[in-house]
């Protein structure tokens, strides 16, 4: 819905019975909603300025660290458009650029103990979200639901490239 409209007006019959367009949305909607609660838990427990691209980014950084390239390849952006996430990661303090040790030529990107710790409150946050959404649609429901999405999704589509793909990069 946008301004109490649908957005698919288009094709919009009134039918009450469900309609194609509405499974996308209310995906959507779901993992808005999670990443909304997220990032405003995040901001109460001292990590005001991590965005939803910031998660995914340092994902893709991972515990060993990486360089540009590589992180814009696991994030399926450019290494320019990489580096500009770098870029505001290090400025927050969530992320260093650092020598690397196995080539002196190159550097890599690792994360700091203010990034290792925003990733670790996000994982005890998606927990107790998933907790509350047990406690409104019990258990067994959303077992259900997530065992029914893997079944429906690919493979491959546990991917950290989402901020790409969405912008159209990918």
């Amino acid at each position: 819905m946008v301004d109490d409209q649908t957005v698919n007006q288009v094709v919009d019959s009134g039918k009450r019975e469900p309609v194609g367009y509405e499974l996308p949305l209310l995906l959507f909607a779901g993992f808005r909603t999670v990443l909304d609660e997220l990032h405003a838990e995040l901001a109460e427990q001292g990590h005001p300025d991590v965005r939803p691209a910031y998660g995914f980014a340092m994902q893709a950084i991972g515990l060993d660290g990486a360089p540009a390239s590589e992180i814009g390849r696991r994030l399926g952006v450019s290494k320019q458009a990489a580096g500009k996430t770098v870029d505001r990661l290090v400025a927050a303090g969530y992320a260093e650029r650092v020598d690397d040790p196995a080539d002196a030529r190159r550097r890599i990107v690792r994360l700091t103990p203010r990034g290792l710790d925003s990733l670790a409150r996000s994982a005890a946050i998606f927990d107790r979200i998933r907790a509350t959404w047990s406690a409104a649609l019990g258990e067994g429901r959303l077992r259900a639901l997530e065992d029914d999405l893997r079944k429906v999704t690919a493979p491959t589509a546990f991917r950290l490239d989402a901020a790409g793909w969405m912008g159209g990069t990918s």
